[in-house]
């Protein structure tokens, strides 16, 4: 299994070189390395290549993303945290849902490692969120609400009612990726939460899915991936995987691109 620290020098020195290639028209990546190195490439290279849906969740043991209550800080380690902004800093826009947003009240900025923070997108269908969250009350970062209201805070983007993964009344994921193309945004990375990216999921529209799990049993709470129900496992998805230490956790990372 491979993996890295992002507290070795080599990794700190790499990550500035990769980022530059992301951000100057998608360049080569930096010439081919050993060791931690070339996990540390072989996980992020991809990912300035060109455009991408990237949806990712940490997890306990059990499957779960928090507690009945909501509560997550933090089910994951120090290393997944620098690696969600490490995707935030590769992508255009960090896309979550309004639980997400009314639980964590997170800025979604990069913080813990050099780069641009991605422009901030909340897909709140019944326009629950209030002006009091930091994604409205800060300046770091543009916000987008992608709603079925056009009264409230953020700029404000209305799109028409579908059906989510839960059966509930959501957006149609299709259209959102297509209103943020139109903005010029197509490195997204879809950060949560379980709802939102088994939406994207079910749709077939993740080019990759990172699930990390940590060595943690919460036995109750939220779920991280909701799907319809199958019959048999013949019907599972079993796409391409690679894996990776992340401190005491591990990563799962599936290309679903084909």
């Amino acid at each position: 299994m491979t993996g890295f620290s992002s507290h070795d020098t080599e990794i700190q020195a790499l990550w500035p070189r990769l980022l530059n290639a992301g951000r100057k028209g998608r360049m080569a990546l930096p010439e081919a390395v050993s060791g931690p190195g070339h996990a540390f490439l072989d996980l992020y290279g991809a990912l300035v290549t060109g455009p991408f849906v990237l949806g990712h969740l940490g997890q306990s043991l059990d499957g779960r993303i928090a507690t009945e209550t909501g509560h997550s800080h933090y089910v994951t380690g120090e290393e997944n945290i620098i690696h969600l902004h490490r995707l935030r800093a590769l992508a255009d826009a960090v896309v979550v849902g309004a639980g997400t947003v009314a639980s964590d009240d997170p800025a979604l900025t990069v913080r813990h490692v050099p780069g641009v923070n991605p422009v901030r997108v909340v897909i709140d269908p019944t326009g629950r969120l209030e002006s009091v969250h930091k994604i409205f009350t800060d300046s770091d970062a543009p916000t987008l609400v992608l709603t079925r209201v056009a009264e409230g805070p953020g700029e404000r983007i209305v799109l028409p009612p579908a059906v989510t993964s839960d059966g509930g009344q959501g957006l149609d994921p299709k259209a959102i990726l297509a209103v943020l193309k139109e903005r010029g945004l197509d490195r997204v990375f879809i950060e949560g939460g379980g709802i939102t990216v088994s939406t994207f999921l079910q749709a077939g529209l993740l080019d990759r899915l990172q699930i990390v799990v940590a060595p943690m049993l919460i036995g109750s709470g939220i779920p991280a991936i909701n799907l319809p129900t199958i019959q048999k496992l013949d019907e599972a998805l079993r796409p391409p995987c690679r894996i990776a230490r992340m401190g005491s956790d591990v990563l799962f990372d599936f290309d679903l691109r084909n």
